[in-house]
């Protein structure tokens, strides 16, 4: 029987808005992860069958197919094709979930997954922002749901409200999360996955970007308290929130014969991969649906799994997420997660995957799992299984 392995799986560092990475084209950037692939495992890139690639904003430079942009862009041969994934936020987790299937069912044999975004270029709801296009969701959606304006904002809010969870309890969630990600810096756990980039500032001058951009040292809870809410009276604030953020994210995705026959040695097995849809307006508790599903799929209870990526979209949900499901703090996000590493919308699965899959080598862990909640009501989650 035919299975799905991650050979490798590389990223850039995540760029802050207005930061280094956000004057590189979308192509560009996923055009380097691509070739870092090339070169950390010898493959040739006229083998690849397909490369799925999730992107949100497919507005000006990310539009007309940024999967088939980014093959040109690296010089790859014009016979291997691309295919660009929408599923929101959760669209590169998604690419690798249709990666491992078309591997698993024999359409390919080796195919790239993965996923970019330039926030600072393309920012977040651009493609909504004309009327003229007409509203998104439409008259029977709206009808559906009282008039309901769907937003993240007002789901993690209501998130918030419904778990009881206090500005001061979530403000301390995002405190974690940065000092989680500065100490995995200062020890270098992202040294291994992260493909330096040489990017050009405004005044002309190269350098090296090799870093993680977001990352805030010295906050407090008192300084945090200061910072303005995203609505009147709420609790979500820029502090215990995901950052607009640029970045991308490959993993090749091939079967264990195939990785046999081209003597690579897989880093994890793909052995589970759900999505479940769940209510639009809270929007974002798909995680906790989707980790018991992918969980029975599995045959697996959440104490197996040794680690887990669910993304921070915000404090509320990684929290109601903890709260549901029983899992241990400490495995949750070890390294940091999108409140402090950022969150490049459509690359950011494919961040979390490659974060999740190294550290699980570096720490011989077994099982680890990913969620990440997706605009509209949705979730994916993967387990995968070192090898």
């Amino acid at each position: 029987m035919r299975d799905a392995v991650i050979v490798d799986a590389v990223r850039t560092a995540v760029g802050k808005r207005n930061g280094a990475l956000s004057q590189v084209h979308s192509a560009s950037l996923s055009a380097h992860v691509l070739n870092a692939l090339v070169r950390r495992t010898g493959l040739d890139p006229a083998l690849v069958d397909d490369v799925v690639w999730g992107c949100v904003g497919t507005l000006g430079m990310q539009t007309g197919c940024i999967a088939r942009a980014a093959v040109l862009a690296a010089g790859w041969p014009e016979s291997v094709p691309g295919v660009t994934v929408d599923r929101q936020c959760g669209s590169s987790q998604q690419a690798v979930h249709q990666a491992a299937a078309g591997v698993i069912s024999g359409q390919y044999d080796i195919a790239i997954a993965g996923g970019v975004e330039n926030m600072s270029r393309i920012p977040l709801g651009s493609t909504r922002a004309d009327e003229r296009f007409g509203r998104p969701f439409g008259p029977q959606v709206l009808k559906r749901y009282n008039g309901t304006v769907f937003t993240q904002f007002a789901g993690a809010q209501l998130i918030a409200e419904e778990f009881g969870f206090s500005r001061t309890e979530m403000d301390q969630h995002g405190l974690d999360s940065h000092a989680r990600a500065a100490r995995a810096i200062d020890e270098g756990r992202f040294t291994g996955q992260i493909e330096p980039m040489t990017v050009t500032g405004e005044d002309g001058t190269a350098r090296v970007f090799d870093t993680d951009e977001g990352v805030r040292r010295g906050s407090t809870l008192e300084t945090l308290a200061q910072l303005k809410p995203v609505t009147e009276g709420g609790d979500i604030s820029a502090g215990n929130a995901s950052q607009v953020s640029d970045g991308t994210g490959a993993l090749l995705i091939t079967t264990s014969e195939t990785a046999a026959r081209n003597g690579w040695t897989p880093m994890a097995r793909i052995h589970t991969a759900v999505v479940v849809g769940c209510d639009p307006v809270t929007m974002l508790k798909g995680p906790i649906p989707a980790t018991a599903k992918a969980l029975k799929k599995a045959g697996l209870s959440i104490g197996d799994i040794g680690a887990f990526e669910i993304n921070e979209a915000f404090a509320s949900v990684s929290l109601a997420w903890l709260r549901e499901t029983g899992a241990d703090y400490e495995r949750m996000n070890p390294l940091g997660g999108a409140m402090a590493l950022g969150h490049p919308i459509g690359g950011s699965g494919a961040r979390l995957m490659t974060t999740l899959v190294h550290h699980m080598r570096d720490n011989g862990i077994r099982y680890g799992l990913q969620s990440m909640c997706e605009g509209g009501g949705m979730a994916n989650a993967t387990v995968l299984e070192l090898l």
